[in-house]
C-alpha cells in the first residue's frame, strides 16, 4: 500500500481553504451592503480595491476603498432597503496570494424617497488577493443582465 502523498494532500486542503474563503468574501459583502455596514466592508476590501459597475442607464466606477465607502455610504442608508442574493461562486485560485472568481447575483433596491423598486441580475467578475494571511476583494465589476426600474405606490 503506498503512502499518501502529505505535500500534495496539504496543498489540497489549502486550495479548498482558499476557495472557501473567497467565496464567503462576496457573500459577506453583499450583507454589508445591504445592512450599510461599511466598517465590516471596509475590512473585506483591499485599501486599492476598484470596481466598474454597468447597469441599465450607469456606468459607476471606483479607483480606491475609500472612494468606493464613501459612495456606498450615501446610497445604502436607513431610507433604502436592498436585497442582495448571490449564487454559486466560481472560485479559481491563480496563486497562493491571487484568485478570481465569478458570482452571479440578483437584487432587489427599494428607495422610500422616490419610491423607486429596482429588480435586476449580473454576474460579479472578482480579483481577490491574500494580504497577511487573509483574503479580500482587489477588484469587482458587473454589466447587468436585466434590470427592471418602476415607481411603486405608497410605500409598504
Amino acid at each position: 500500500m503506498a503512502s499518501p502523498d502529505l505535500a500534495a494532500l496539504a496543498r489540497q486542503v489549502q486550495r479548498l481553504t482558499d476557495i472557501e474563503a473567497c467565496q464567503r468574501l462576496r457573500v459577506a459583502y453583499f450583507r454589508c451592503l445591504d445592512t450599510a455596514n461599511l466598517a465590516e466592508m471596509k475590512e473585506l476590501l483591499t485599501e486599492d480595491y476598484a470596481c466598474r459597475c454597468v447597469g441599465g442607464d450607469y456606468v459607476y466606477e471606483a479607483k480606491s476603498r475609500a472612494e468606493f465607502l464613501e459612495v456606498t455610504a450615501q446610497g445604502f442608508h436607513s431610507e433604502i432597503v436592498t436585497q442582495h442574493n448571490g449564487h454559486g461562486g466560481e472560485i479559481e485560485i491563480v496563486s497562493a496570494t491571487r484568485a478570481t472568481g465569478v458570482v452571479y447575483f440578483n437584487d432587489l433596491v427599494y428607495h422610500f424617497r422616490t419610491r423607486e423598486f429596482l429588480m435586476g441580475t449580473a454576474v460579479y467578475r472578482d480579483r481577490y488577493r491574500k494580504d497577511g494571511g487573509r483574503w479580500r476583494i482587489e477588484y469587482g465589476e458587473y454589466e447587468r443582465g436585466y434590470e427592471i426600474t418602476e415607481i411603486l405606490p405608497p410605500q409598504p
